[in-house]
């Protein structure tokens, strides 16, 4: 097996054709979504990731839709490239397995509730006995420490507490989810974030001793609504959901044109905004006192977005984009996913990439992001079945086939 970042050649000296994490490698133990979408999105840059199931299969991703005649689409693609191994941990001989890996890997990828793995017997200090320079990213709801600590969370759970949801919707229709578990992808990428911000710092000193990452899903949700917090105490301001319409700049709202089409348009500053009063040949619009600037807009907001909404709606939606691109104003169609796959730019860009798979041939799946010069990743193989590189991975390990043969057959891989 590859040996772990610390003992390998420095990154300078690799291919440019190879991507910026290659020479990590990842154990993925984590399930669901938020921490192995960090891991995959390690893996997108180079790394290689390993993924660690019980041997049951019974991750509840493998079940979640979508899925098709049984085939777990959600699965394939969140755990996109990487290789998979089945352990059960909670076992004698699994948990002396595992911390016999484990000084192959450089990052431990588990999502688990506070306190789970010392229970199992794999603490952070059994961890770093058997690893002393290994990474652990510790993906929770709360985090490892408060009165919280121990509760167990989603993505919906994350999304309220943070304030994130309390944004979302109308006075009329209280605060809404979006239908997709936002909250656990921006956990995954603060996690992936914070993966890479361990690894540079490894790369700067390769003898440091391995880090324990505290990520809280809640806090990383809450780490976007920046000025919220000062904005509260500052101004004394609760900031509230106000459906499309954003409340610190104007304009910028969704309209609805003649033959039905949503479009959402941003023309908060005072030069887009002359350009969008171009647009609808209302030039008298930015030399009003009321709309001049951001702050005049904000306050005659009703007014303003009425007169808009006036002009999106007498005219169909390929008018309203003739008129807006001729000026030069930031709009777009509220896409749907064909939409997205049909668009110019994103075929232009490859931005949908087929991934090949051993059970539907092949299935489409977002680009790698984002791109770095020089490096030009092949489209990855979906993710692994069930145990699928267990006798290739446990063999690279030392293991003989008696030894597998005997693991499988009390349950352990």
């Amino acid at each position: 097996m590859t040996p772990p970042l610390a003992q390998t050649t420095s990154s300078r000296n690799a291919p440019q054709d190879r991507g910026p994490l290659a020479g990590v490698r990842i154990l993925d133990m984590a399930t669901v979504v938020a921490g192995p979408f960090s891991a995959t999105l390690c893996g997108d840059m180079g790394a290689e990731v390993v993924k660690l199931e019980l041997p049951d299969g019974s991750d509840p991703l493998r079940s979640l839709a979508p899925v098709k005649d049984d085939v777990p689409l959600y699965w394939k693609v969140t755990n996109r490239g990487k290789r998979g191994i089945t352990l059960d941990v909670r076992t004698e001989a699994g948990r002396e397995l595992f911390l016999r890996m484990l000084g192959e890997f450089d990052v431990l990828v588990e999502n688990f509730r506070t306190g789970t793995l010392a229970r199992w017997g794999l603490d952070l200090a059994t961890l770093h006995a058997a690893n002393p320079r290994l990474i652990v990213l510790r993906l929770t709801g709360f985090g490892q420490t408060g009165p919280y600590a121990a509760r167990p969370g989603f993505a919906r759970i994350f999304e309220a507490m943070s304030g994130l949801t309390n944004l979302a919707g109308t006075e009329e229709s209280g605060p809404m989810h979006m239908n997709f578990p936002i909250g656990d992808m921006i956990a995954g990428l603060f996690g992936a974030f914070a993966i890479s911000t361990a690894i540079a710092e490894r790369r700067a000193n390769p003898e440091l001793r391995g880090r324990e990452i505290d990520l809280a899903a809640t806090e990383a949700l809450f780490r976007l609504l920046e000025p919220l917090a000062v904005e509260h105490e500052q101004l004394g301001v609760v900031r509230q959901r106000a459906g499309n319409r954003a409340t610190y700049t104007a304009p910028s709202n969704m309209y609805r044109t003649a033959d039905g089409v949503w479009m959402t348009l941003v023309a908060s500053s005072d030069a887009t905004f002359r350009r969008l009063a171009e647009a609808m040949d209302q030039p008298q619009l930015p030399l009003s006192p009321d709309f001049a600037v951001n702050a005049a807009r904000i306050r005659n907001l009703e007014r303003l977005d009425a007169l808009i909404a006036a002009w999106f709606a007498a005219r169909d939606a390929d008018a309203v984009s003739a008129a807006l691109e001729r000026c030069d104003v930031p709009f777009s169609k509220v896409f749907t996913i064909a939409d997205v796959m049909a668009d110019a730019q994103m075929q232009a860009r490859s931005a949908v990439i087929r991934m090949p798979d051993p059970d539907v041939g092949s299935v489409p799946a977002p680009c790698v992001v984002p791109r770095f010069g020089g490096y030009q990743p092949p489209a990855p193989r979906t993710g692994p079945a069930t145990g699928e590189h267990n006798d290739e991975f446990y063999t690279e390990l030392g293991l003989g086939k008696d030894d597998l043969a005997r693991l499988a057959r009390d349950g352990v891989i």
